[in-house]
């Protein structure tokens, strides 16, 4: 694979961290606090992901916001799941808008859900 062989890599920080609550609706609230980093491996990611940063900080709000199944958040499953769902958003938008280019992880550098 191409991608194993690029020793380039660049993490792009999505700050501030999201916070917003999850969980199904009339329960008591629950909240998430995700601190979000893009891990990319060309140089020429950075400006396509700046450009485009509220788009792809508002995908990762709607997807945090769908998430109803708390106890999911909190297992290593879970994250994983989410983690590879928000990648598939963030390279949708980017390949919406012809940037050429895509991301090869999403981190989660902070993950907190409070019941």
């Amino acid at each position: 694979m191409a991608e194993e062989k690029n020793s380039f890599t660049d993490y792009i920080s999505m700050d501030p961290p999201f916070v917003t609550h999850v969980g199904t609706p009339g329960n008591k609230p629950t909240y998430l606090k995700a601190a979000v980093s893009l891990r990319a491996n060309s140089a020429s990611a950075r400006p396509a992901v700046d450009a485009h940063m509220p788009r792809l900080r508002h995908e990762l709000v709607m997807l945090f916001g769908e998430q109803t199944d708390t106890d999911r958040l909190t297992s290593m499953e879970g994250q994983e799941a989410l983690r590879e769902e928000a990648k598939q958003r963030i390279n949708a938008v980017l390949e919406e808008q012809q940037t050429g280019e895509s991301i090869a992880g999403v981190l989660f550098t902070e993950f907190v859900v409070q019941k």
